[in-house]
């Protein structure tokens, strides 16, 4: 059978056309390049609980601290002129909020072996924060912290009113960052430069003895710059989300250090996450965690709110690593099996704490009754005085 060949004439075109030719098949390609392929979304079937579990957890805590905070005033009231006595007991828990205290007589302990008999639950405190920073990322930030837990909510008042969200530049944002560093460095320069015996004195000091009753008094008779500062803070965290933790906050400074070595991450599957970005945008902390597939960072809170975000069905989640034998897959780490460690730890800790003998500062109401009425004249030990 005969073929028939086929002569195909092409027309001879100007080269001058072949630029406008050029230039139009390549802004197809780059289109097509840059354009993704829109990935099928498989959506959760289960209900995200993380978020009422977690401002459960915060809204307990702060009740707790304010307890802790008006039984503290009335016990201290019943020392100064006009008070009356009373049956009150000094509640240890207020020594949560003396970290320098509880910084030094952490490293009393481990140097004499020896609990410190003033202010030793606030040493307590800190190792249960540092323990659970350790497990389950900077959860102390996120769940329990009052300041954080409040600071939160401003930033989210903020939002209602202004109708937006203010985000700093990102060479500010990242200097910025680094207060929080610095000022942990100089106290634990100041802390570590003491020697066991230095730090038993600083506590036995009349100051030492009542740094508590100095703080209360710091907010009772606030000063002018005090409460320029303060109301700098509160105004500027309306605008800045977590104004305080994010820059300024030496604790949450240690806490992620500590955080760092945690075996808990927050891990996204490239496989299953769609990019939506809806992590990124819901994460306190501006982490990119639609960028990461693992998230390493010493600001991730362990607030879970990129994973209540998350649609995508096994797309992100906090996982333990795999270790041999014990888990030989990353393991997911549901919000209840945090929620529960961190409580666990809590009360355990405090627990073994009054158990030991270890929670209540050992001072006669006689020491308390000379130096509560004179407070603000007690001055702070400088070094090389006995």
């Amino acid at each position: 059978m005969a073929t028939q060949a086929h002569t195909e004439i092409i027309p001879e075109v100007s080269p001058a056309v072949f630029p406008a030719l050029t230039a139009d098949a390549a802004s197809r390609v780059s289109t097509a390049v840059k354009t993704k392929t829109k990935k099928k979304l498989i959506r959760r079937t289960d209900r995200d609980y993380s978020q009422i579990v977690r401002r459960s957890f915060q809204g307990a805590f702060l009740l707790l601290n304010v307890w802790i905070g008006a039984e503290f005033y009335y016990w201290v009231r019943q020392f100064e002129p006009g008070g009356t006595a009373t049956s009150l007991q000094r509640p240890a828990g207020v020594e949560g909020w003396l970290p320098i205290a509880a910084l030094m007589n952490l490293k009393y302990w481990v140097v004499t072996h020896q609990v410190s008999s003033l202010h030793p639950a606030g040493m307590f405190l800190l190792i249960s924060f540092l323990a659970m920073s350790f497990l389950f990322r900077k959860a102390f930030c996120s769940w329990l912290c009052p300041v954080g837990t409040i600071s939160e909510y401003l930033w989210q008042l903020g939002r209602k009113i202004f109708r937006r969200s203010f985000h700093l530049p990102r060479w500010l944002d990242v200097g910025l960052r680094g207060l929080k560093y610095l000022l942990l460095g100089f106290f634990v320069w100041a802390v570590s430069s003491m020697a066991a015996g230095e730090i038993a004195a600083f506590m036995n000091s009349p100051y030492g003895v009542i740094a508590d009753v100095k703080m209360l008094n710091f907010f009772r008779h606030l000063g002018e710059t005090g409460a320029i500062v303060i109301g700098v803070l509160v105004a500027a965290s309306l605008f800045v989300q977590n104004l305080w933790c994010r820059y300024l906050c030496p604790y949450g400074a240690l806490l992620g250090i500590t955080s760092l070595f945690s075996p808990a991450r927050i891990r996204r599957n490239p496989e299953t996450c769609i990019d939506c970005a809806k992590c990124a945008k819901a994460c306190p902390s501006a982490l990119p965690v639609d960028k990461l597939v693992t998230i390493k960072s010493a600001e991730c809170t362990g607030c879970l709110e990129c994973v209540a975000v998350c649609p995508a069905k096994d797309a992100l989640s906090l996982t333990l690593p795999v270790i041999p034998v014990l888990v030989p897959q990353p393991r997911k780490l549901p919000a209840w099996a945090m929620a529960a460690g961190i409580a666990a730890l809590f009360l355990g800790i405090v627990g073994f704490a009054k158990t030991a003998g270890h929670w209540d500062s050992h001072v006669p109401r006689a020491i308390y009754q000379q130096l509560v009425p004179n407070a603000d004249q007690a001055r702070h030990p400088m070094p090389g005085e006995n």
